[in-house]
């Protein structure tokens, strides 16, 4: 199990550079310390490490995102009104669809042309055990009303990218072809162009991003690492590109099995570089998957459930490691990033908002902990991390809202994107915390989390720093020292709430938001109180 000690995280972020010394915490100091050192950069911090997915499952198209255009439900052209207007909030960089595992079984023809004519499909999900219990005729079955088209409005009225996962189960390389002319091929170039044209839309969708399949070890396919490596090398062979330069993602390992599924990542390089070297220059990203789980249920849960899930979730960090260090006996100078595109909790039925929404649940505080220590990793590491997709966007798994019919809801988790949102474009840079570590089982002393962790980013003269306090019941007095530049001012946005359950509903909306304040700097100097199980950023304006 790891712990954060200081010395710890000095070896987890360290980025090759001359020894330094820092001067450790007297008994007269506060009890903790957070070391900012803005001339050690990591990276620059990509908009799209906050990107967002939506699958056709449950509640997330039909009753979330989509309600279509005669809905009584205000809607822009069938999207969700609600929805659109708090993403913009975000300014997201790009959203995953159709799936998930849903993208397997799709046919991307099915969902364009009148919605009247479109064919009606057996879901992927019909013959889950949790639909056959629930009165859900309307998710066991696709209209594909919800096509290439809808979802290409949705990402422009909310300023996203599309990311498209193509279908490597049940199509051909010739189908992802032919989706990729469609999407992106000149106005009258080709026949497929045409149609789309015939379709609404004359000019194309210009897509860059492209998933190769979805978790192909199990529902995308079943294959071996070695298998799918030869089905990835077929689908992107010849791939016409039309002047965009596409960015191929393979499926990646199941982060979620003991070990981290390492042998998926090790195989399907071995025999990309096997058969050409130079098909590395071919994969823009790694899309791993992580599901942290659950411990109790999503919202009644012991202390013990509380750290025991955010340990789970702490555990992305030591994934990314163990898969770049793998990634890069074949990948020398690590031109292949990570794509985390699915990630999040899972927790057990009995949360949702609406029985029919398959893997639906309510999100709470510790759920809102989790987004945030798990964006402060990606942040740590930004060097190594070109994309991630939270699982997913709305009524399913991590979701930042909640929605049904007229009623909507933004969770714990939109309020924590929305304050690391400040992070984007900015440099990653060398963060030391130094908190005393948390006993997480009185009668297990081995089984210990840090006390403090989170992430720095420098903007020209403005510095970000989130931060993570796990405690359920401790504040930590904290002093914040910048090697290399002085403190002239800073505001706090912090989410805290005196109940670890706390949690929005369609009852009581703003249950859970954000609190802002201004800070106290004295001569350059700065202490933070961090709120027990809070999630917390600063803007401070540097000299």
């Amino acid at each position: 199990m790891k712990t954060f000690g200081r010395r710890g995280l000095l070896k987890r972020t360290a980025a090759p550079t001359a020894p330094l010394l820092l001067a450790r915490r007297s008994q007269a100091d506060t009890e903790a310390k957070i070391e900012v050192l803005v001339d050690e950069g990591i990276g620059t911090i990509s908009p799209d490490i906050y990107g967002h997915f939506t699958e056709h499952i449950g509640g997330v198209v039909y009753d979330g995102v989509w309600v279509g255009e005669d809905s009584a439900v205000p809607n822009y052209g069938g999207i969700r009104k609600e929805l659109v207007d708090h993403m913009k909030r975000l300014k997201p960089s790009v959203v995953r669809w159709p799936g998930g595992c849903f993208a397997d079984s799709y046919n991307w023809r099915d969902g364009i042309g009148p919605r009247g004519k479109r064919p009606k499909r057996a879901n992927f999900w019909m013959y889950s055990d949790f639909l056959r219990t629930a009165d859900a005729e309307k998710q066991l079955y696709e209209p594909n009303h919800f096509g290439t088209h809808e979802f290409i409005h949705f990402c422009r009225l909310i300023g996203a990218e599309p990311y498209l996962a193509a279908n490597v189960r049940s199509q051909s390389p010739q189908d992802f072809n032919e989706w990729v002319d469609y999407c992106n091929a000149p106005a009258g170039k080709t026949s497929l162009a045409e149609t789309r044209e015939a379709n609404g839309s004359r000019d194309p969708f210009n897509v860059r991003f492209w998933g190769v399949g979805n978790e192909s070890w199990g529902c995308g396919g079943g294959f071996s690492p070695r298998e799918y490596a030869a089905e990835f090398i077929r689908f992107i062979s010849w791939v016409p590109s039309f002047g965009e330069r596409l960015s191929l993602i393979p499926a990646g390992p199941n982060g979620g099995i003991p070990g981290g599924s390492l042998d998926w990542t090790r195989e399907f390089f071995e025999r990309l570089v096997e058969r050409d070297p130079g098909m590395l220059n071919r994969v823009y990203g790694w899309a791993l998957h992580y599901y942290c789980g659950t411990a109790g249920e999503a919202i009644d849960f012991s202390e013990s459930d509380w750290y025991t899930l955010l340990t789970q979730a702490d555990g992305m960090e030591d994934l990314l490691l163990n898969h770049w260090a793998i990634m890069g006996e074949y990948d020398k100078h690590h031109r292949v990033k990570f794509v985390v595109d699915e990630w999040g909790a899972w927790h057990r039925p009995g949360s949702e908002v609406d029985p029919t929404h398959l893997f639906g649940q309510t999100s709470t505080m510790r759920d809102g902990l989790i987004a945030g220590l798990t964006l402060d990793i990606f942040n740590r590491h930004a060097d190594k991390v070109a994309m991630a997709n939270v699982a997913q966007l709305i009524n399913n798994l991590h979701s930042l809202f909640l929605a049904h019919e007229d009623q909507f809801i933004a969770t714990p988790n939109f309020h924590v994107f929305e304050m690391y949102s400040a992070h984007y474009n900015g440099e990653s840079v060398r963060t030391v915390f130094d908190a005393p570590e948390i006993q997480t089982d009185p009668d297990d002393k081995q089984r210990k989390l840090w006390g403090l962790a989170g992430s720095a980013s420098v903007h020209g003269k403005e510095l970000v720093l989130t931060v993570v306090n796990p405690s359920v019941d401790e504040a930590r007095e904290t002093e914040i020292v910048v090697h290399g530049a002085t403190i002239l001012s800073g505001s706090a946005r912090t989410l805290a709430e005196d109940d670890i359950h706390a949690h929005n509903s369609f009852e009581e909306p703003e249950a859970v938001t954000p609190t802002d304040s201004l800070l106290e700097v004295r001569k350059g100097k700065l202490a933070h109180v961090f709120p027990p199980a809070s999630v917390a950023r600063l803007r401070l304006d540097l000299a």
